[in-house]
Protein backbone atom coordinates (compact mmCIF):
# COMPACT_ATOMS: atom_id res chain seq x y z
CA UNK A 1 0.00 0.00 0.00
CA UNK A 2 1.57 3.38 -0.98
CA UNK A 3 1.55 6.42 1.70
CA UNK A 4 -1.13 8.04 -0.25
CA UNK A 5 -3.26 5.23 0.09
CA UNK A 6 -2.14 4.76 3.62
CA UNK A 7 -2.84 8.22 4.71
CA UNK A 8 -6.65 7.79 3.74
CA UNK A 9 -6.92 4.69 5.38
CA UNK A 10 -5.79 6.19 8.70
CA UNK A 11 -7.97 8.94 8.01
CA UNK A 12 -10.86 6.53 7.17
CA UNK A 13 -10.57 4.39 10.17
CA UNK A 14 -10.33 7.09 12.62
CA UNK A 15 -13.43 9.15 10.69
CA UNK A 16 -15.62 5.58 11.19
CA UNK A 17 -14.84 5.50 14.98
CA UNK A 18 -15.76 8.73 15.60
CA UNK A 19 -19.09 8.47 13.85
CA UNK A 20 -19.62 5.59 15.38
CA UNK A 21 -19.36 7.47 18.79
CA UNK A 22 -21.75 10.13 17.58
CA UNK A 23 -18.94 12.38 18.30
CA UNK A 24 -19.15 16.08 15.90
CA UNK A 25 -15.70 16.56 14.33
CA UNK A 26 -15.42 20.22 16.29
CA UNK A 27 -15.19 18.36 19.88
CA UNK A 28 -12.76 15.62 18.50
CA UNK A 29 -10.45 18.01 17.41
CA UNK A 30 -11.09 20.33 20.75
CA UNK A 31 -10.10 16.82 22.93
CA UNK A 32 -7.46 15.91 20.58
CA UNK A 33 -5.88 19.53 20.82
CA UNK A 34 -5.86 20.12 17.25
CA UNK A 35 -8.05 22.67 14.75
CA UNK A 36 -11.10 21.11 13.49
CA UNK A 37 -9.39 22.15 10.09
CA UNK A 38 -6.32 20.12 10.59
CA UNK A 39 -8.39 16.83 12.11
CA UNK A 40 -10.80 17.12 8.70
CA UNK A 41 -7.79 16.81 6.68
CA UNK A 42 -6.46 13.78 8.55
CA UNK A 43 -9.80 12.33 7.73
CA UNK A 44 -9.62 13.03 4.12
CA UNK A 45 -6.42 11.23 3.96
CA UNK A 46 -4.92 14.57 3.00
CA UNK A 47 -2.88 14.72 5.82
CA UNK A 48 0.21 12.34 7.25
CA UNK A 49 -0.74 11.67 11.06
CA UNK A 50 1.87 12.29 13.05
CA UNK A 51 2.47 9.11 15.21
CA UNK A 52 1.89 10.48 18.83
CA UNK A 53 -1.20 12.00 17.65
CA UNK A 54 -2.56 8.49 15.95
CA UNK A 55 -1.40 7.12 20.01
CA UNK A 56 -3.37 10.00 21.27
CA UNK A 57 -6.57 9.29 19.17
CA UNK A 58 -6.47 5.41 19.59
CA UNK A 59 -6.82 5.57 23.36
CA UNK A 60 -9.57 8.42 23.18
CA UNK A 61 -11.46 6.17 20.55
CA UNK A 62 -10.13 3.28 23.51
CA UNK A 63 -8.87 0.99 20.50
CA UNK A 64 -6.19 -1.53 20.57
CA UNK A 65 -3.59 -0.42 18.28
CA UNK A 66 -1.91 -3.30 17.60
CA UNK A 67 -5.42 -4.47 16.49
CA UNK A 68 -5.89 -1.11 14.80
CA UNK A 69 -2.55 -1.32 12.87
CA UNK A 70 -3.50 -4.69 11.68
CA UNK A 71 -6.68 -3.88 9.82
CA UNK A 72 -4.85 -1.00 8.00
CA UNK A 73 -4.02 -3.22 4.76
CA UNK A 74 -7.58 -4.29 4.76
CA UNK A 75 -8.52 -1.11 2.38
CA UNK A 76 -12.01 -0.95 3.17
CA UNK A 77 -14.43 0.86 0.56
CA UNK A 78 -17.94 2.65 1.70
CA UNK A 79 -20.82 -0.48 0.84
CA UNK A 80 -22.53 1.68 -1.40
CA UNK A 81 -19.41 1.60 -3.77
CA UNK A 82 -17.84 -1.84 -3.26
CA UNK A 83 -21.06 -2.99 -4.97
CA UNK A 84 -19.88 -0.85 -8.44
CA UNK A 85 -16.37 -2.61 -8.23
CA UNK A 86 -18.22 -5.31 -10.76
CA UNK A 87 -20.14 -3.00 -12.89
CA UNK A 88 -19.08 -3.37 -16.14
CA UNK A 89 -18.97 0.34 -16.85
CA UNK A 90 -16.72 0.61 -13.30
CA UNK A 91 -14.12 -1.65 -15.11
CA UNK A 92 -13.99 0.01 -18.78
CA UNK A 93 -13.03 3.33 -16.89
CA UNK A 94 -10.46 1.23 -14.50
CA UNK A 95 -11.37 2.75 -11.63
CA UNK A 96 -8.73 0.45 -8.96
CA UNK A 97 -9.93 0.09 -5.45
CA UNK A 98 -7.73 2.65 -4.14
CA UNK A 99 -9.13 5.11 -5.58
CA UNK A 100 -12.87 4.29 -4.49
CA UNK A 101 -11.48 3.95 -0.99
CA UNK A 102 -9.95 7.67 -1.17
CA UNK A 103 -13.69 8.36 -2.45
CA UNK A 104 -14.85 6.90 0.91
CA UNK A 105 -13.22 9.17 3.37
CA UNK A 106 -16.41 11.62 2.13
CA UNK A 107 -19.50 9.88 2.69
CA UNK A 108 -21.89 12.23 1.43
CA UNK A 109 -19.64 12.48 -1.95
CA UNK A 110 -19.58 8.35 -2.05
CA UNK A 111 -23.12 7.93 -1.88
CA UNK A 112 -24.06 10.60 -4.39
CA UNK A 113 -21.82 9.25 -6.74
CA UNK A 114 -23.32 5.51 -5.89
CA UNK A 115 -26.90 6.91 -6.32
CA UNK A 116 -26.15 8.94 -9.44
CA UNK A 117 -24.68 5.67 -11.32
CA UNK A 118 -28.27 3.36 -10.34
CA UNK A 119 -29.71 6.27 -11.70
CA UNK A 120 -28.24 6.09 -14.93
CA UNK A 121 -28.48 2.38 -14.88
CA UNK A 122 -32.09 2.58 -14.04
CA UNK A 123 -32.83 5.53 -16.76
CA UNK A 124 -30.47 3.36 -19.14
CA UNK A 125 -33.01 0.62 -19.07
CA UNK A 126 -35.75 2.14 -18.95
CA UNK A 127 -35.06 4.32 -22.42
CA UNK A 128 -33.63 0.75 -23.96
CA UNK A 129 -37.26 -0.71 -23.13
CA UNK A 130 -38.89 2.42 -24.37
CA UNK A 131 -37.09 2.48 -27.79
CA UNK A 132 -37.50 -1.15 -28.04
CA UNK A 133 -41.43 -0.52 -28.13
CA UNK A 134 -41.00 2.76 -30.49
CA UNK A 135 -38.65 0.46 -32.86
CA UNK A 136 -41.70 -1.91 -32.86
CA UNK A 137 -44.71 0.54 -33.63
CA UNK A 138 -42.25 2.09 -36.02
CA UNK A 139 -42.15 -0.71 -38.33
CA UNK A 140 -45.75 -1.42 -37.87
CA UNK A 141 -46.35 2.14 -38.92
CA UNK A 142 -43.40 2.05 -41.92
CA UNK A 143 -45.25 -1.63 -43.00
CA UNK A 144 -48.68 -0.07 -43.40
CA UNK A 145 -46.85 2.90 -45.13
CA UNK A 146 -44.95 0.85 -47.18
CA UNK A 147 -48.09 -0.58 -48.53
CA UNK A 148 -49.49 2.95 -49.23
CA UNK A 149 -46.38 4.02 -50.75
CA UNK A 150 -44.93 6.17 -47.92
CA UNK A 151 -41.51 6.78 -46.85
CA UNK A 152 -40.59 4.49 -43.90
CA UNK A 153 -39.74 5.90 -40.33
CA UNK A 154 -36.89 6.36 -38.51
CA UNK A 155 -35.57 3.22 -36.79
CA UNK A 156 -34.87 3.93 -33.27
CA UNK A 157 -32.51 0.33 -32.77
CA UNK A 158 -30.11 1.50 -35.74
CA UNK A 159 -26.97 0.96 -33.99
CA UNK A 160 -23.55 1.75 -35.37
CA UNK A 161 -23.27 -2.42 -36.65
CA UNK A 162 -26.16 -2.05 -38.62
CA UNK A 163 -24.56 1.28 -40.35
CA UNK A 164 -21.59 -0.62 -40.86
CA UNK A 165 -23.71 -3.95 -42.15
CA UNK A 166 -25.76 -1.57 -44.51
CA UNK A 167 -22.36 -0.11 -45.91
CA UNK A 168 -20.77 -2.93 -46.99
CA UNK A 169 -24.19 -4.35 -48.31
CA UNK A 170 -24.20 -0.97 -50.08
CA UNK A 171 -20.71 -1.84 -51.79
CA UNK A 172 -22.05 -5.17 -52.29
CA UNK A 173 -18.74 -5.82 -50.30
CA UNK A 174 -16.30 -5.12 -52.72
CA UNK A 175 -13.40 -2.51 -52.24
CA UNK A 176 -11.34 -2.14 -55.65
CA UNK A 177 -9.07 0.25 -54.43
CA UNK A 178 -7.96 -2.06 -51.56
CA UNK A 179 -8.11 -5.10 -54.06
CA UNK A 180 -5.36 -2.96 -56.28
CA UNK A 181 -3.44 -2.17 -53.09
CA UNK A 182 -3.58 -5.70 -51.52
CA UNK A 183 -2.34 -6.94 -55.18
CA UNK A 184 0.30 -3.95 -55.31
CA UNK A 185 2.15 -5.38 -52.25
CA UNK A 186 1.85 -9.37 -53.45
CA UNK A 187 3.42 -8.10 -57.13
CA UNK A 188 6.18 -6.01 -55.81
CA UNK A 189 7.96 -8.24 -53.30
CA UNK A 190 7.04 -11.04 -55.15
CA UNK A 191 5.11 -13.48 -52.27
CA UNK A 192 4.15 -17.03 -52.57
CA UNK A 193 0.45 -18.04 -52.60
CA UNK A 194 0.53 -19.24 -49.16
CA UNK A 195 1.94 -16.48 -46.72
CA UNK A 196 3.31 -17.20 -43.92
CA UNK A 197 4.37 -14.90 -40.36
CA UNK A 198 7.82 -14.61 -40.86
CA UNK A 199 7.30 -13.67 -44.75
CA UNK A 200 4.63 -10.94 -43.01
CA UNK A 201 6.55 -9.98 -40.87
CA UNK A 202 9.71 -9.03 -42.83
CA UNK A 203 7.10 -7.37 -45.01
CA UNK A 204 5.80 -5.12 -42.58
CA UNK A 205 9.27 -3.91 -41.44
CA UNK A 206 11.29 -3.48 -44.69
CA UNK A 207 8.29 -1.93 -46.29
CA UNK A 208 6.75 0.10 -44.00
CA UNK A 209 9.23 0.62 -41.54
CA UNK A 210 7.25 -0.85 -38.44
CA UNK A 211 8.96 -2.99 -35.77
CA UNK A 212 7.06 -6.28 -34.63
CA UNK A 213 7.22 -7.38 -30.72
CA UNK A 214 5.52 -9.79 -29.25
CA UNK A 215 4.61 -9.14 -25.80
CA UNK A 216 1.36 -8.50 -23.91
CA UNK A 217 -0.03 -5.78 -25.51
CA UNK A 218 -1.81 -4.64 -22.70
CA UNK A 219 0.03 -4.54 -19.32
CA UNK A 220 -3.24 -4.56 -17.27
CA UNK A 221 -3.85 -8.27 -18.45
CA UNK A 222 -6.47 -7.67 -20.65
CA UNK A 223 -7.72 -9.39 -23.84
CA UNK A 224 -6.03 -6.85 -26.26
CA UNK A 225 -3.98 -9.34 -28.75
CA UNK A 226 -2.59 -6.47 -31.50
CA UNK A 227 -1.32 -3.06 -30.97
CA UNK A 228 0.03 -0.73 -33.72
CA UNK A 229 1.32 2.27 -32.27
CA UNK A 230 2.21 4.86 -35.21
CA UNK A 231 4.29 7.38 -33.29
CA UNK A 232 7.21 4.44 -31.85
CA UNK A 233 6.35 2.28 -35.25
CA UNK A 234 6.06 -0.70 -33.54
CA UNK A 235 3.35 -3.24 -33.54
CA UNK A 236 3.20 -5.21 -30.16
CA UNK A 237 1.40 -8.86 -30.89
CA UNK A 238 0.59 -11.08 -27.98
CA UNK A 239 2.86 -14.39 -27.89
CA UNK A 240 -0.36 -16.65 -27.24
CA UNK A 241 -1.59 -15.83 -31.15
CA UNK A 242 -1.74 -19.28 -33.43
CA UNK A 243 -0.30 -18.70 -36.65
CA UNK A 244 -3.15 -18.12 -38.39
CA UNK A 245 -4.65 -15.23 -36.25
CA UNK A 246 -1.06 -14.29 -36.36
CA UNK A 247 -1.28 -13.87 -39.89
CA UNK A 248 -4.56 -12.06 -39.86
CA UNK A 249 -3.33 -9.39 -37.23
CA UNK A 250 -0.36 -8.50 -39.04
CA UNK A 251 -2.37 -8.26 -42.46
CA UNK A 252 -4.73 -6.30 -41.15
CA UNK A 253 -2.38 -3.69 -39.55
CA UNK A 254 -0.63 -3.48 -42.74
CA UNK A 255 -4.48 -2.32 -44.19
CA UNK A 256 -4.57 0.28 -41.89
CA UNK A 257 -1.11 1.36 -42.24
CA UNK A 258 -1.98 1.59 -46.33
CA UNK A 259 -5.37 3.42 -45.46
CA UNK A 260 -3.79 5.97 -43.66
CA UNK A 261 -1.03 6.47 -46.33
CA UNK A 262 -3.27 6.47 -49.36
CA UNK A 263 -6.57 8.33 -47.78
CA UNK A 264 -8.43 5.20 -48.30
CA UNK A 265 -10.99 5.50 -46.23
CA UNK A 266 -12.04 9.19 -47.16
CA UNK A 267 -11.94 7.91 -50.91
CA UNK A 268 -14.14 4.80 -50.06
CA UNK A 269 -16.56 6.89 -47.73
CA UNK A 270 -16.59 9.94 -50.57
CA UNK A 271 -17.95 12.24 -48.32
CA UNK A 272 -20.45 10.10 -46.85
CA UNK A 273 -22.50 11.03 -43.58
CA UNK A 274 -22.90 8.87 -41.44
CA UNK A 275 -25.81 8.38 -38.36
CA UNK A 276 -23.47 7.54 -35.21
CA UNK A 277 -19.87 8.73 -34.33
CA UNK A 278 -18.73 5.47 -33.97
CA UNK A 279 -19.13 4.38 -37.48
CA UNK A 280 -16.57 5.82 -39.47
CA UNK A 281 -13.91 3.86 -37.11
CA UNK A 282 -15.77 0.40 -37.38
CA UNK A 283 -16.12 0.76 -41.30
CA UNK A 284 -12.07 1.55 -40.89
CA UNK A 285 -11.67 -1.85 -39.08
CA UNK A 286 -13.54 -3.64 -41.66
CA UNK A 287 -12.03 -2.20 -44.51
CA UNK A 288 -8.48 -2.88 -42.95
CA UNK A 289 -9.67 -6.43 -42.27
CA UNK A 290 -10.69 -6.55 -46.11
CA UNK A 291 -7.15 -5.65 -47.02
CA UNK A 292 -5.77 -8.86 -44.99
CA UNK A 293 -8.18 -11.35 -46.64
CA UNK A 294 -7.63 -9.21 -50.51
CA UNK A 295 -3.73 -9.81 -49.14
CA UNK A 296 -3.77 -13.95 -48.27
CA UNK A 297 -6.45 -14.34 -50.51
CA UNK A 298 -5.62 -12.43 -53.87
CA UNK A 299 -8.82 -12.30 -55.91
CA UNK A 300 -7.65 -13.88 -59.62
CA UNK A 301 -6.45 -16.70 -57.73
CA UNK A 302 -8.82 -17.00 -55.42
CA UNK A 303 -11.50 -16.56 -57.85
CA UNK A 304 -9.76 -19.44 -60.19
CA UNK A 305 -9.20 -21.83 -57.59
CA UNK A 306 -13.21 -21.09 -56.54
CA UNK A 307 -14.41 -21.62 -60.04
CA UNK A 308 -12.07 -25.25 -59.19
CA UNK A 309 -12.95 -26.46 -56.12
CA UNK A 310 -16.57 -25.65 -56.73
CA UNK A 311 -16.70 -23.23 -53.76
CA UNK A 312 -14.99 -25.85 -51.22
CA UNK A 313 -14.27 -24.05 -48.55
CA UNK A 314 -12.81 -26.65 -46.43
CA UNK A 315 -10.29 -27.26 -49.22
CA UNK A 316 -9.93 -23.56 -50.25
CA UNK A 317 -8.51 -23.22 -46.29
CA UNK A 318 -6.10 -25.60 -46.98
CA UNK A 319 -4.94 -24.63 -50.50
CA UNK A 320 -4.30 -20.97 -49.53
CA UNK A 321 -3.21 -21.79 -45.77
CA UNK A 322 -5.86 -19.76 -43.89
CA UNK A 323 -9.38 -20.62 -41.81
CA UNK A 324 -12.34 -22.11 -42.87
CA UNK A 325 -14.01 -18.98 -41.58
CA UNK A 326 -11.39 -16.41 -43.54
CA UNK A 327 -12.34 -17.93 -46.68
CA UNK A 328 -16.09 -18.18 -46.12
CA UNK A 329 -15.97 -13.96 -45.41
CA UNK A 330 -13.26 -13.85 -48.69
CA UNK A 331 -16.27 -15.55 -50.61
CA UNK A 332 -18.74 -12.62 -49.77
CA UNK A 333 -16.43 -10.15 -51.52
CA UNK A 334 -16.72 -11.46 -54.43
CA UNK A 335 -18.44 -9.05 -56.68
CA UNK A 336 -16.07 -7.81 -59.49
CA UNK A 337 -18.39 -6.79 -62.81
CA UNK A 338 -15.85 -8.50 -64.27
CA UNK A 339 -15.11 -12.07 -62.73
CA UNK A 340 -18.33 -12.20 -60.03
CA UNK A 341 -18.98 -15.07 -57.51
CA UNK A 342 -22.43 -16.78 -56.26
CA UNK A 343 -24.06 -13.80 -53.95
CA UNK A 344 -23.88 -15.20 -50.42
CA UNK A 345 -25.08 -14.46 -47.26
CA UNK A 346 -22.85 -15.06 -44.21
CA UNK A 347 -23.34 -15.42 -40.33
CA UNK A 348 -21.44 -16.43 -37.24
CA UNK A 349 -23.15 -17.38 -34.37
CA UNK A 350 -21.97 -18.86 -30.83
CA UNK A 351 -23.51 -21.89 -28.91
CA UNK A 352 -26.21 -19.51 -27.02
CA UNK A 353 -27.63 -18.63 -30.63
CA UNK A 354 -26.11 -14.93 -30.62
CA UNK A 355 -25.02 -13.74 -34.32
CA UNK A 356 -21.71 -11.89 -33.75
CA UNK A 357 -21.40 -11.29 -37.59
CA UNK A 358 -23.55 -11.02 -40.32
CA UNK A 359 -24.17 -10.17 -43.93
CA UNK A 360 -26.38 -10.08 -46.49
CA UNK A 361 -25.62 -10.77 -50.15
CA UNK A 362 -28.51 -12.62 -51.15
CA UNK A 363 -31.33 -10.15 -50.17
CA UNK A 364 -32.00 -11.91 -46.92
CA UNK A 365 -32.94 -9.52 -43.82
CA UNK A 366 -31.69 -9.72 -40.89
CA UNK A 367 -33.43 -9.07 -37.88
CA UNK A 368 -32.19 -6.33 -35.84
CA UNK A 369 -30.64 -7.10 -32.26
CA UNK A 370 -29.14 -10.21 -33.25
CA UNK A 371 -31.90 -12.60 -33.04
CA UNK A 372 -32.53 -15.68 -35.30
CA UNK A 373 -34.02 -18.57 -36.60
CA UNK A 374 -33.12 -21.96 -34.42
CA UNK A 375 -34.30 -23.92 -37.63
CA UNK A 376 -31.17 -22.24 -39.59
CA UNK A 377 -28.43 -24.26 -40.47
CA UNK A 378 -25.48 -22.16 -38.76
CA UNK A 379 -26.81 -23.34 -35.25
CA UNK A 380 -27.84 -26.53 -36.05
CA UNK A 381 -24.29 -27.30 -36.97
CA UNK A 382 -23.51 -27.57 -33.18
CA UNK A 383 -25.26 -30.76 -33.11
CA UNK A 384 -22.81 -32.14 -34.81
CA UNK A 385 -19.81 -30.29 -34.49
CA UNK A 386 -16.80 -32.50 -36.39
CA UNK A 387 -19.18 -32.20 -39.75
CA UNK A 388 -20.38 -29.96 -42.45
CA UNK A 389 -24.06 -29.06 -41.44
CA UNK A 390 -26.17 -28.71 -45.14
CA UNK A 391 -29.71 -28.10 -45.96
CA UNK A 392 -32.65 -26.21 -47.94
CA UNK A 393 -34.54 -23.41 -46.26
CA UNK A 394 -37.79 -21.83 -47.26
CA UNK A 395 -38.89 -18.28 -45.99
CA UNK A 396 -42.80 -17.68 -45.15
CA UNK A 397 -42.62 -15.71 -48.13
CA UNK A 398 -41.74 -18.90 -50.18
CA UNK A 399 -37.82 -17.45 -51.24
CA UNK A 400 -35.39 -20.53 -50.62
CA UNK A 401 -32.22 -20.89 -49.83
CA UNK A 402 -29.30 -23.51 -49.93
CA UNK A 403 -27.37 -22.97 -46.55
CA UNK A 404 -24.27 -24.66 -45.01
CA UNK A 405 -22.52 -24.44 -41.86
CA UNK A 406 -19.28 -25.64 -39.72
CA UNK A 407 -18.42 -25.30 -36.27
CA UNK A 408 -14.80 -23.87 -35.43
CA UNK A 409 -13.39 -24.40 -32.21
CA UNK A 410 -10.33 -22.31 -30.51
CA UNK A 411 -9.34 -24.09 -27.04
CA UNK A 412 -7.57 -22.42 -24.92
CA UNK A 413 -5.04 -24.74 -22.18
CA UNK A 414 -7.11 -27.40 -23.95
CA UNK A 415 -9.74 -26.27 -22.95
CA UNK A 416 -13.15 -25.00 -25.37
CA UNK A 417 -15.02 -23.30 -22.11
CA UNK A 418 -12.31 -20.98 -22.03
CA UNK A 419 -11.45 -20.56 -25.77
CA UNK A 420 -14.16 -20.15 -28.52
CA UNK A 421 -16.77 -22.12 -30.56
CA UNK A 422 -18.20 -20.14 -33.17
CA UNK A 423 -20.72 -21.48 -36.36
CA UNK A 424 -19.67 -20.38 -39.49
CA UNK A 425 -22.45 -20.22 -41.47
CA UNK A 426 -22.87 -19.57 -45.88
CA UNK A 427 -26.09 -19.37 -47.89
CA UNK A 428 -26.88 -18.56 -51.12
CA UNK A 429 -30.37 -19.06 -53.38
CA UNK A 430 -31.79 -22.36 -53.46
CA UNK A 431 -31.30 -22.61 -57.53
CA UNK A 432 -27.35 -21.70 -57.34
CA UNK A 433 -27.00 -25.17 -54.70
CA UNK A 434 -25.78 -26.96 -58.14
CA UNK A 435 -22.47 -25.15 -58.71
CA UNK A 436 -21.62 -25.85 -54.91
CA UNK A 437 -19.19 -29.08 -54.02
CA UNK A 438 -21.28 -29.56 -50.74
CA UNK A 439 -24.85 -28.90 -52.99
CA UNK A 440 -27.71 -31.41 -51.96
CA UNK A 441 -29.73 -33.23 -54.50
CA UNK A 442 -33.49 -32.60 -54.78
CA UNK A 443 -36.35 -33.16 -57.15
CA UNK A 444 -38.85 -31.58 -54.49
CA UNK A 445 -37.55 -28.22 -53.18
CA UNK A 446 -40.78 -27.77 -51.17
CA UNK A 447 -40.93 -30.45 -49.37
CA UNK A 448 -36.89 -30.93 -49.00
CA UNK A 449 -36.49 -27.22 -47.76
CA UNK A 450 -36.98 -26.83 -43.66
CA UNK A 451 -39.44 -23.79 -42.92
CA UNK A 452 -37.87 -21.38 -41.37
CA UNK A 453 -37.86 -17.78 -40.99
CA UNK A 454 -36.19 -14.60 -39.88
CA UNK A 455 -37.24 -14.59 -36.02
CA UNK A 456 -39.59 -15.53 -34.03
CA UNK A 457 -40.81 -11.77 -32.88
CA UNK A 458 -40.97 -11.24 -36.81
CA UNK A 459 -42.30 -14.17 -38.30
CA UNK A 460 -45.57 -15.35 -39.76
CA UNK A 461 -45.46 -18.97 -39.78
CA UNK A 462 -48.65 -20.17 -37.39
CA UNK A 463 -47.31 -23.66 -37.03
CA UNK A 464 -43.77 -23.51 -35.58
CA UNK A 465 -42.64 -26.42 -32.58
CA UNK A 466 -38.98 -24.01 -31.98
CA UNK A 467 -40.86 -20.83 -31.64
CA UNK A 468 -39.39 -19.33 -28.91
CA UNK A 469 -41.90 -15.88 -28.85
CA UNK A 470 -45.06 -14.75 -29.93
CA UNK A 471 -44.57 -13.27 -33.17
CA UNK A 472 -45.67 -9.22 -33.65
CA UNK A 473 -47.16 -10.12 -37.11
CA UNK A 474 -50.71 -11.38 -35.00
CA UNK A 475 -52.43 -10.39 -32.20
CA UNK A 476 -51.57 -12.73 -28.93
CA UNK A 477 -54.65 -14.68 -28.32
CA UNK A 478 -54.70 -17.93 -25.57
CA UNK A 479 -57.28 -20.45 -25.17
CA UNK A 480 -56.45 -23.02 -22.11
CA UNK A 481 -58.52 -25.31 -23.78
CA UNK A 482 -56.28 -25.79 -26.94
CA UNK A 483 -52.57 -26.80 -26.99
CA UNK A 484 -50.40 -26.41 -29.58
CA UNK A 485 -46.99 -28.25 -29.81
CA UNK A 486 -45.39 -24.83 -29.05
CA UNK A 487 -46.73 -22.27 -26.83
CA UNK A 488 -46.38 -19.07 -28.66
CA UNK A 489 -47.63 -20.76 -32.01
CA UNK A 490 -50.72 -18.12 -32.91
CA UNK A 491 -54.08 -20.79 -32.24
CA UNK A 492 -56.49 -19.78 -35.10
CA UNK A 493 -60.09 -19.47 -34.70
CA UNK A 494 -60.46 -23.05 -36.43
CA UNK A 495 -58.41 -24.60 -33.83
CA UNK A 496 -60.49 -23.33 -30.74
CA UNK A 497 -62.05 -25.60 -28.46
CA UNK A 498 -65.91 -25.57 -29.25
CA UNK A 499 -66.69 -24.25 -25.56
CA UNK A 500 -65.68 -20.54 -27.07
CA UNK A 501 -68.31 -21.11 -30.04
CA UNK A 502 -70.84 -22.23 -27.38
CA UNK A 503 -69.71 -19.05 -25.22
CA UNK A 504 -70.24 -16.42 -27.66
CA UNK A 505 -73.41 -13.77 -27.50
CA UNK A 506 -76.55 -14.78 -29.56
CA UNK A 507 -77.05 -13.20 -32.69
CA UNK A 508 -72.88 -13.13 -33.15
CA UNK A 509 -71.34 -13.77 -36.52
CA UNK A 510 -69.72 -17.24 -36.42
CA UNK A 511 -65.88 -17.58 -36.14
CA UNK A 512 -65.50 -19.37 -39.22
CA UNK A 513 -63.47 -19.11 -42.31
CA UNK A 514 -65.23 -19.23 -45.26
CA UNK A 515 -63.30 -22.36 -46.33
CA UNK A 516 -60.69 -20.30 -48.45
CA UNK A 517 -58.25 -19.52 -46.20
CA UNK A 518 -57.59 -19.72 -41.88
CA UNK A 519 -58.95 -17.10 -39.74
CA UNK A 520 -56.80 -15.68 -36.27
CA UNK A 521 -57.59 -15.73 -33.29
CA UNK A 522 -58.11 -11.80 -33.49
CA UNK A 523 -61.06 -11.73 -35.99
CA UNK A 524 -58.78 -11.75 -39.33
CA UNK A 525 -59.01 -14.19 -41.82
CA UNK A 526 -56.66 -15.09 -45.03
CA UNK A 527 -54.20 -17.65 -45.76
CA UNK A 528 -51.28 -18.34 -43.50
CA UNK A 529 -49.12 -16.60 -46.60
CA UNK A 530 -51.56 -14.32 -46.24
CA UNK A 531 -51.45 -13.64 -42.50
CA UNK A 532 -47.85 -11.19 -42.83
CA UNK A 533 -48.26 -7.51 -42.17
CA UNK A 534 -46.23 -6.54 -44.71
CA UNK A 535 -47.55 -8.13 -47.91
CA UNK A 536 -44.78 -5.62 -49.69
CA UNK A 537 -41.61 -7.63 -48.39
CA UNK A 538 -42.99 -10.75 -49.99
CA UNK A 539 -41.94 -8.85 -53.30
CA UNK A 540 -38.68 -8.32 -52.20
CA UNK A 541 -35.89 -10.65 -52.04
CA UNK A 542 -35.31 -12.74 -48.87
CA UNK A 543 -37.09 -12.40 -45.69
CA UNK A 544 -38.29 -9.13 -43.66
CA UNK A 545 -36.88 -8.04 -40.35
Amino acid sequence: MNDNALNANVGLKLRGLRLARNIKQADAAKDLGVSPAYLNLIEKGKRVMPFPLLWKALRYFDQDPEQFMSTLGEGRVDEALAKLLDEPLLKSLDIDPESLQSLSAEPKLAGTVAALFNLYKNTRTQLENVLAQLNVEERTRAQGGTAHGMAPGVRFDYSPFDEVSDFLEKHRNYFPELEEQADAVRRDVRLERQLTSGQLIRLLEERFGYRVLFDDPSPSGSSVVRRLDPEERTLTLSPFLTEQPLKFQIAASMGLLVMDREKLLERVLDAGRMRHGETQRLIKVNLANYFAGALMLPYGDFFKEVQRTRYDVELLSSIFGSTYETVAHRLCNLSDPKRPGLPFHFLRADIAGNISKRYSGTGIRFASGGGSCAKWAVHLAFLNPSQLTRQYSIMPDGTSYFCFAKVQLQPIEGSIVKGTAYSIGLGTHAENAKYLAYGLPTTDLRKDAIPSGISCRFCERTDCNQRAAASYRFAFAFDEYTKKDCFFSPILVHEKAEKVEKERPPGAPPLHGNGNGAEHANGTVGSEKDDSLDKTSRRRKGGDA
